[in-house]
């Protein structure tokens, strides 16, 4: 299921990506870039509706899947945190056990 969202997140992230860089620029900061008439490729109101609008639909799908990918990802079957978990130190090759305390020592 989580691999399934990340793809998704992933694909809407791009889609994002894309339909923002062909929207026309407003005029604005530097003076770059647009404001100055005829010769777009997408010219016209009826464009901008329509890129405007996809950026409102995968804006809402994508904060939509973050929160369902932090649902989904944040809760486990054993209900334990990230945290709680054994920690392998290569460097001294002894797993530490964040319960107990105490290291316990491995076959490496």
């Amino acid at each position: 299921m989580t691999t399934v969202l990340l793809i998704i997140q992933l694909l809407v992230a791009l889609g994002l990506i894309g339909v923002i860089l062909l929207q026309r620029s407003e005029g604005g900061a530097l003076g770059i870039g647009g404001g100055g008439g005829g010769g777009g490729m997408m010219s016209g109101r009826g464009a901008a509706n329509i890129l405007t609008r996809t950026t409102m639909v995968l804006a809402a799908v994508f904060i939509g899947n973050s929160i369902l990918l932090a649902i989904v990802t944040g809760v486990t079957a054993e209900g334990n945190s990230v945290f709680e978990t054994e920690i392998d130190n290569p460097a001294t090759g002894i797993v530490e056990q964040e319960e107990s305390g105490a290291p316990v020592p491995t076959d490496g």
